[in-house]
């Protein structure tokens, strides 16, 4: 399993740097330090007009010399750390990483450059010290927590709604099944109904209509006309429910 960690370091990063070393750094001319070194040798700066195409490449390093002498930043001999006015041979003057950052993050804050400021600090503005970006962070953990609670009502109610619904299915089925009716009931009400077609539509032993209705169609126009409005009278359907009656009270 790998753990290695590529953000652990900075390829770009030294423990400390020279001031040309820092400026090209800052430039961010870092492909080509072997060049400037080349020329700039045991010198602080790049002779004049040496890197016309860089031309920011001598000014960054006097602004980093010039901050060493007024005290802004703390300098060293082949990186440890002097006392202010102590003398250090220019070939020999250094500046520690973290005191380069501090300085710059300072006087520069517009401007992070990659081997000084990881991604964060880059990215972050620079209205945003520490305090208000520790500021920031409580609020976005008790956000978080915040979110992380309301995703587990969520579920908890998602759960709720199922199991509401998983009732509600089960109690549909089961109204549905006390609604409809069994095989015997079924055949009680077909024999209802085909005993009273056959008298409605019998005669009396005297040979007497004993209704109005010649047939069933009249049966059937009648139920329309009075009762057209209720489920499960209509001709289609009535007509199928009389021939299953007549056949049922037929039945032996």
């Amino acid at each position: 399993m790998n753990t290695y960690d590529e953000k652990s370091c900075n390829a770009l990063e030294k423990p400390y740097y020279k001031p040309i070393e820092a400026a090209l750094r800052w430039c961010n001319l870092i492909n080509h330090e072997a060049v400037i070194l080349q020329t700039v040798r045991e010198e602080l700066f790049p002779p004049l007009g040496a890197f016309p195409q860089w031309k920011c490449l001598r000014p960054n390093t006097e602004k980093i010399y010039e901050a060493i002498l007024n005290g802004e930043l703390p300098y060293g001999r082949d990186g440890r750390t002097v006392s202010a006015g102590d003398h250090v041979k220019k070939e020999r003057l250094t500046i520690r990483h973290a005191d380069l950052k501090t300085w710059m993050a300072k006087h520069y804050p517009g401007q992070k450059p990659p081997f000084l400021f990881d991604e964060v600090e880059r990215t972050t503005h620079t209205a945003i010290n520490a305090d208000s970006f520790k500021a920031l962070q409580v609020d976005r953990d008790a956000l978080k927590a915040r979110i992380e609670k309301a995703i587990e009502a969520y579920q908890v109610l998602r759960q709720e709604r199922d199991r509401i619904e998983g009732e509600r299915a089960s109690l549909a089925a089961m109204v549905e099944k006390m609604s409809a009716p069994g095989a015997r009931a079924e055949t009680t009400y077909l024999n209802i109904i085909g005993g009273l077609l056959g008298l409605m539509l019998g005669k009396s032993p005297a040979g007497v209509q004993q209704s109005v209705f010649q047939n069933q169609g009249a049966i059937i126009s009648a139920l329309l006309a009075h009762h057209g409005n209720k489920p499960g009278i209509a001709d289609s359907t009535l007509e199928t429910k009389f021939a299953e009656a007549n056949r049922s009270i037929k039945a032996p």
